[in-house]
């Protein structure tokens, strides 16, 4: 038997941006075991439902994840809407489709080029995050900001985006829709890239389902769930099928991701052609008072948000639960078996956001 040891990864790795650490114990140079190890950075944004009044809240949400922000305001907006029984204006439901989708091209297109600085493709990398900006652009134009938003609120959005620059959006994303195809055929084709991706870090059907894993990484597992498929905000009416595939190794979650990108503009083109006129906001009265549990897709999978009010301005409790929080498990049992050069890269297939997850 060979003789084990103990390898501290992160939190800090010239790899991996986020502060994760995990304990492989190691034979030689394979992962035995992997104990991971989250709490580096909690900031305990829960807690300022104390402090912050329920529309105020937004703002907090949208700090939970830089690269997720919108998503965070999305779904804590969408929670306080269902307790206050707030119908959102349809033109506004599109909009926060539209910019939502908009926010996985840009998550999974940021994933791909921290993917590639995994295996060492630097020049994939500065492609990959080329494109990136052209939809922080987009965004900026939009809403002011490119990490932060803060278009979302209690009720609808806070700022219209006009039907011409829309019109603009779209010819810009059928440009960038023939730019990623060279990308992606570099991701999925190339000799170099596979041989760090095929058959590595495999995760079972039955594992994934066991493990509560979700978004993409579930996905890949051959698991055909997504949250969008329930028809929140304008997705129950566009034309939408969750993507997939059956193989449960690296290749298979960067395939997944690529083909959300590619649908990611598929669903904006619709929402587009059907965005009706009207208004974006409805007024909000009162206060609210009940509870209630919402689930959205997050381009990292899906995240449910809960919030308890008792009819003041302040609410008794907001929390989240994260997809990197239900990954985790399912990213110990891919790194077992695996080689410790591979360690970084099978981290990264997650799509790790440490941030998200400790709040």
């Amino acid at each position: 038997m060979s003789k084990r040891s103990v390898i501290p990864f992160g939190p800090q790795h010239p790899v991996l941006p986020e502060p994760i650490h995990l304990d492989l114990v190691m034979e030689d140079e394979k992962v035995v075991e992997a104990i991971p190890s989250i709490g580096f950075i909690h900031r305990g944004l829960e807690k300022l439902v104390d402090k912050k009044d329920f529309n105020e809240m937004v703002y907090v949400a949208e700090r939970i994840c830089g690269i997720c922000s919108l998503g965070h305001g999305l779904g804590y907006s969408e929670a306080v809407e269902h307790v206050m029984d707030i119908e959102v204006p349809s033109r506004a439901k599109y909009i926060r489709t539209i910019l939502s989708e908009m926010s996985r091209i840009h998550s999974h297109i940021l994933w791909l080029g921290l993917l590639a600085d995994g295996f060492g493709f630097e020049s994939l990398y500065m492609e990959s995050w080329r494109l990136r900006e052209q939809v922080l652009d987009m965004f900026e134009e939009a809403t002011g900001g490119r990490v932060i938003f803060s278009i979302m609120k209690i009720g609808g959005i806070r700022k219209d985006i006009s039907n011409e620059m829309l019109a603009d959006f779209q010819k810009r994303f059928d440009k960038m829709e023939e730019e990623l195809k060279d990308i992606a055929k570099t991701f999925l084709d190339d000799v170099a890239v596979q041989s760090r991706l095929r058959d590595v870090g495999f995760l079972t059907k039955q594992q994934a389902e066991d493990l509560g894993c979700c978004g993409p990484f579930l996905r890949a597992s051959g698991v055909k769930r997504d949250i969008r498929s329930t028809g929140y905000e304008a997705y129950g009416e566009l034309d939408f099928e969750p993507c997939y595939s059956e193989i449960g190794d690296s290749y298979a979650r960067t395939e997944v991701r690529i083909k959300e990108i590619f649908q990611a503009f598929d669903l904006i083109r619709q929402a587009i052609a059907k965005i009706p006129a009207g208004e974006i906001d409805v007024p909000v009265k009162g206060f609210p008072n009940g509870e209630y549990l919402t689930r959205i897709e997050q381009p990292r999978g899906e995240a449910v948000y809960f919030v308890k009010a008792n009819g003041s301005k302040f609410i008794d409790r907001m929390r989240v639960r994260t997809p990197t929080f239900a990954n985790l498990a399912g990213l110990t049992e891919t790194l077992k078996g695996c080689d410790l050069a591979d360690v970084p890269m099978l981290v990264l297939t997650i799509d790790p956001c440490i941030s998200c997850t400790e709040r």
